[in-house]
């Protein structure tokens, strides 16, 4: 019997000789559609606030930036803004009103970095992007993670509002958790993850997701955002992907890196979203009870979007043109 190393070496062999068996050749794969660099640079994100963070992010790419920083900075502006209650600073509470964070980077080298159930931090998509830059990992959590960021310099700060207080502590009199199809445009919500993915000039691509998660959550939960393939995914061959809304169904069903993978098997980007929401139907019995949103964006800066529920919006940015577009969904579309 032949030993691994052996086993490999006449693998090599009949490789070389075109002769090795079929079974071990990888798949063929369709064709990838030819780049279209007249869409780059291009920026794609979820809900309306990505209309301001799309600008923020065109400036990085308009300027020569990297497009890890285009990212980075385009989905700050929502993390740095007391009046969006679900990402960043003055994001709604958990249920005992402590406002915990979760965000994910990644580039166009494959390299990726987040952050969970982090506290008292305005930025965690900037600690996201440390952790990818300056550590073996993907991945900080909870004290572990605001450890590191306050030894990068990061400032704690509170991230419970006035306003947003106020809110907690009226929910606190019923402590009804039930949350609604798209509770992201309620009128003490406003809005709700924002997922990002740039392609710059060069057809380099990079995704961000960030969010504070459900309002009133369990203490310690983490929802889908900070999961690389599950809120957000990035490959610089194909394209990449982000999801907004209910993060369990997205990680039961590891959604943004399916969007990619079937861009991958030939599906445009309009296609793989709405196979993706597909699969959640199929895979989820009481999907129609929650709201999931995709966005994606393929290597020749093609756009497309769909949701379970009515309600989901988008915006893009490309051709010098910053445009809201209302996505299509599965149910009552």
């Amino acid at each position: 019997m032949l030993d691994r190393r052996k086993f490999i070496e006449r693998v090599a062999m009949l490789g070389a000789a075109g002769l090795a068996p079929s079974v071990l050749k990888p798949a063929v794969l369709p064709s990838l559609p030819g780049l279209n660099k007249k869409n780059y640079p291009a920026v794609i994100s979820t809900w309306s606030h990505g209309i301001p963070s799309n600008v923020a992010a065109m400036e990085v790419l308009l300027s020569g930036g990297n497009v890890v920083d285009a990212v980075e900075q385009g989905v700050r502006v929502p993390e740095g803004d007391p009046e969006n209650h679900s990402v960043g600073l003055g994001g709604f509470p958990d249920r005992d009103g402590k406002v915990t964070l979760d965000a994910s980077i990644m580039g166009p080298d494959g390299d990726a970095g987040g952050v969970c159930f982090l506290e008292d931090i305005v930025h965690p998509i900037s600690v996201a992007k440390l952790v990818m830059q300056k550590t073996p990992h993907v991945l900080l959590a909870g004290s572990g993670a605001l450890q590191f960021a306050l030894e990068n310099g990061f400032k704690k700060q509170n991230l419970l509002t006035p306003e947003v207080k106020k809110m907690w502590e009226k929910w606190l009199k019923n402590t009804q958790y039930k949350p609604e199809i798209n509770w992201e445009n309620h009128p003490e919500t406003f809005h709700d993850t924002i997922g990002m993915i740039a392609i710059d000039k060069n057809g380099d691509m990079a995704g961000a997701c960030t969010t504070s998660g459900l309002g009133y959550k369990m203490r310690g939960r983490v929802g889908d955002s900070p999961i690389i393939g599950a809120g957000m995914y990035v490959d610089n061959e194909v394209g990449g992907a982000a999801a907004t809304g209910m993060g369990e169904l997205v990680m039961k069903t590891l959604g943004s890196f399916l969007v990619v993978e079937l861009m991958r098997h030939g599906k445009t980007p309009q296609q793989a979203c709405e196979e993706a929401i597909a699969r959640i139907v199929k895979k989820i019995p009481d999907s129609n009870k929650f709201q999931v949103g995709f966005i994606a964006m393929d290597k020749s800066g093609n756009t497309g979007a769909y949701s379970l529920q009515k309600g989901f919006n988008y915006a893009v940015y490309q051709h010098r043109k910053n445009k809201l577009i209302d996505s299509k969904s599965y149910y009552n579309s």
